[in-house]
């Protein structure tokens, strides 16, 4: 049956021969509460890094695997970079963007 009062950082709580009282300082408060907070964000991160463990492969990447080139969607249009130039390099523009 303890009672803290914050604003006078004291704990009481009834002992055998009254009532026993624990005081602190505002340095020391801070200190623990610090502590505190950087004892949480560890245990809040193991946490994450557990459960991303759990959702990952742990089988290493196949090499002989390799990407589809990129397909556009519709409503893509390719536009020349240089028309000028004899390389055919182009640029793909959604036709939908507004002119803003």
């Amino acid at each position: 049956m303890a009672i803290a009062n914050y604003t006078y950082l004291k704990l009481k709580m009834p002992g055998p021969c009254g009532v026993i009282t624990v005081g602190t300082s505002f340095q020391h408060a801070y200190k623990c509460e610090v502590e505190c907070c950087q004892h949480a964000s560890t245990i809040i991160t193991s946490e994450e890094l557990t459960i991303i463990k759990e959702g990952t492969i742990e089988e290493a990447p196949n090499s002989k695997w390799s990407a589809k080139p990129f397909e556009p969607m519709e409503g893509i249009k390719e536009i020349l970079i240089d028309p000028n130039s004899s390389e055919d390099k182009v640029v793909r523009i959604d036709t939908k963007l507004s002119y803003k």
